[in-house]
């Protein structure tokens, strides 16, 4: 049987899909266009201590005050220049992401939040807000400038509690290191605390696996993320050094984790997310759709989403390329236009749509998509109807949703899907 795991769909057209845009789109005039009701903002530092041996995102290891100051002062001319365009817009989700956004000095990472509220307008008690850190990074007084801005959501990649595993995929810090950030990080009592651990790790066995999985949970976590680890041709780690390690189990210890974590509490929303029931009383949140329309990235190798164009910076993975891309968004003196993105057609429209929503626990609603397209989702893609009749999915009041095996299967449900060849996968798939 073909392994589930093709590659990590969780954005749709992926990234490696965005060219030169042909001519450059007015940003001005896209985003005056859109219809949105609800924003997300998003932030991106791509900076971190080191590149983890699985990681291809876009990220510099760069520890330099200095140029994580010069940068700071481009998104901070970046935003000044999008502003007015979201002046009566609203945002319900605000994310800090990277790279390591806690590499940032408290003094630089308090002036992102300046940015946020004072330049683009957000207001904190009715946005969601996130930023992700890592052990190395958990300070009393970067963790004090998160609390006093009110973040709801801080994540922190783990991986591994495991030193031969951590060390294997070239994480920089040592579990004893992760267990102290975590005390620390706890002691704050953010509304919601996350934790990545990976699956598949060089030398990982079913018993190390249980090991990681229940020291995570052990600190009470609101939400854990298991990620399967990908290897791509331009990451430290090879595909080919994952292929000839021998036996896959990858598949075994999702199903390992998916009971566990459930018998702990935690309800599986996707694929790798699992989470508790968490109250965010403290603010009246307002809505945002899976669909992630109405998307404001700020920053280099930041996304932006709206319904008919993607956007971002160019994209690179090598130090030399995201070193060049960073230094030419620092000397920028405009950022007003497009070059670079993905013009989606009501065809990849509808794609997009049915894989965000299908592979997330809320499922598909037909008369949504109805109400948008004008047509029927299941007469126009009857791949849909396929998963129904190898029971990875169900159609229940009219919504499709996976069921517990279509979750384990979702990256290759999406792969197939994209490709039109969902036969491909009832062939090959093995019921547990």
């Amino acid at each position: 049987m073909r392994a589930p795991y093709r590659s990590y769909l969780y954005s749709y057209p992926h990234k490696t899909a965005y060219r030169d845009l042909q001519p450059p789109v007015s940003l001005r005039e896209l985003w005056e266009q859109d219809q949105t009701d609800y924003h997300f903002l998003y932030i991106h530092i791509p900076f971190c201590g080191a590149r983890c041996g699985f990681c291809n995102l876009f990220t510099l290891p760069d520890r330099r005050v200095d140029v994580h100051e010069q940068y700071v002062d481009a998104l901070q001319r970046q935003a000044e220049q999008w502003a007015p365009w979201f002046r009566n817009r609203t945002f319900s989700r605000f994310a800090i992401g990277g790279g390591t956004p806690t590499l940032l000095e408290a003094k630089q990472l308090n002036r992102l939040f300046d940015i946020a509220e004072h330049t683009m307008g957000l207001d904190p008690m009715k946005a969601s807000i996130s930023v992700e850190t890592s052990p190395e990074t958990v300070t009393t007084d970067r963790m004090g400038v998160l609390k006093e801005r009110l973040v709801d959501r801080v994540s922190m990649g783990i991986q591994s509690f495991v030193e031969e595993e951590a060390a294997a995929i070239y994480r920089p810090q040592k579990p004893r290191l992760a267990e102290e950030a975590l005390d620390t990080l706890m002691s704050y009592s953010f509304p919601l605390v996350n934790l990545d651990l990976i699956y598949g790790l060089p030398g990982q066995t079913a018993e190390t696996w249980l090991y990681s999985l229940e020291k995570a949970i052990s600190y009470g976590p609101g939400e854990i993320f298991i990620y399967p680890l990908y290897t791509r041709e331009n990451t430290i780690l090879k595909p080919e050094q994952i292929r000839n390690s021998g036996s896959d189990i990858r598949l075994e210890l999702y199903h390992i984790a998916r009971q566990l974590l459930e018998e702990a509490g935690y309800k599986q929303f996707s694929m790798r997310r699992f989470a508790k029931e968490t109250s965010f009383a403290h603010k009246s949140i307002l809505p945002f759709s899976c669909q992630e329309e109405g998307m404001a990235g700020l920053g280099c190798g930041a996304r932006s989403y709206t319904r008919e164009v993607h956007y971002a910076s160019k994209y690179g993975v090598s130090a030399a390329a995201t070193r060049s891309i960073i230094e030419e968004y620092v000397a920028a003196d405009r950022h007003d236009s497009a070059n670079y993105g993905f013009l989606l057609n009501a065809a990849e429209q509808k794609r997009r749509f049915i894989l965000k929503a299908l592979l997330h626990q809320e499922g598909l609603e037909l008369s949504t998509y109805g109400d948008r397209f004008g047509s029927d989702a299941m007469d126009e893609h009857p791949d849909l109807e396929e998963l129904l009749s190898i029971d990875l999915a169900v159609l229940e009041s009219g919504i499709l949703r996976l069921t517990t095996k279509g979750m384990a299967y979702s990256d290759a449900i999406g792969d197939e899907f994209i490709s039109g060849d969902v036969r491909e996968l009832m062939n090959s798939y093995v019921v547990r």
